[in-house]
């Protein structure tokens, strides 16, 4: 049987080949040009304390409707008055109930960086992503092979924007690494099965990444006293479901980034 993530690449395969507007590659790549670079005003390295990238998403595919009605602007506002240095917008469709225009109403409303979160298979998917206004773009790093993640990554840098390259699997970890991305992430999360979660992956595959490179804890952090487990390596945590489910997530994205860091030597 085919694994999850395997099926979700296929249906993006599909989705991108019957898009009309991934077909209109040179306006799509004039608009996407069009974005000033938002990066500069969020994620960086050594801030003292854990950065917190907030997740809008209205459905889990193994924890099944967190919010019923969600207004993509009003929760990215609140996201950030609380503290959260980036907001992530799911685009995937059909799993996590994300679109394009989720990302467009974000980026109207607020002025941090924005994550484009999306299985990502083919080069047009960060045309769209640039063009509705992202400035990261998710890449998995168990669905590529090394030439077409660095590629990846190199387009999404032409284009404005950078790679947060992510695996849970210590071998493709070791392509993230390699794929010359500033933004490592660490999935607690089997994607292949998505009822899975290690949190002590972060701990196994931190040591692995390169001192230049910021490191992002993602998957399976519901509590401020979870974050604060975390390796001292690990400069910022990707939370969503937890933040879907609070009716207020100021005092968890305010605690988790009130976390000091100690600067690994």
């Amino acid at each position: 049987m085919t694994d999850f993530l395997e099926r979700v690449a296929a249906e993006r395969r599909a989705d991108i080949a019957s898009d009309p507007k991934a077909s209109e590659e040179h306006a799509l790549r004039a608009k996407a040009m069009t974005w000033r670079r938002q990066l500069a005003l969020g994620l960086r390295g050594n801030s003292g304390h854990l950065q917190v990238i907030a997740e809008i998403k209205r459905v889990s595919p193994s924890a099944g409707v967190l919010k019923g009605h969600v207004d993509p602007a009003e929760q990215a506002r609140r996201y950030v008055t609380a503290g959260a240095s980036a907001i992530s917008v799911l685009i995937e469709p059909r799993h996590w109930g994300g679109a394009l225009a989720d990302l467009e109403a974000v980026r109207a409303a607020v002025d941090v960086p924005i994550l484009a979160k999306d299985v990502v298979v083919d080069e047009r998917q960060l045309l769209l992503a640039r063009a509705a206004g992202a400035d990261i773009v998710l890449l998995i790093a168990e669905l590529l092979d090394a030439g077409t993640l660095s590629r990846f990554v190199q387009t999404a840098k032409h284009l404005g924007m950078e790679a947060l390259v992510e695996a849970h699997e210590p071998i493709a970890f070791g392509r993230a690494v390699a794929s010359g991305t500033r933004l490592l992430g660490v999935n607690a999360r089997n994607l292949r099965e998505p009822g899975e979660i290690d949190i002590g992956r972060i701990a196994q595959l931190q040591s692995f990444a390169m001192p230049t490179q910021l490191l992002v804890a993602e998957s399976g952090i519901t509590s401020v006293d979870d974050a604060r487990t975390l390796p001292a390596r690990v400069d910022a945590v990707l939370i969503g479901t937890a933040l879907m489910r609070a009716d207020d997530p100021a005092p968890l994205i305010h605690g988790i980034a009130s976390i000091k860091r100690t600067v690994p030597v």
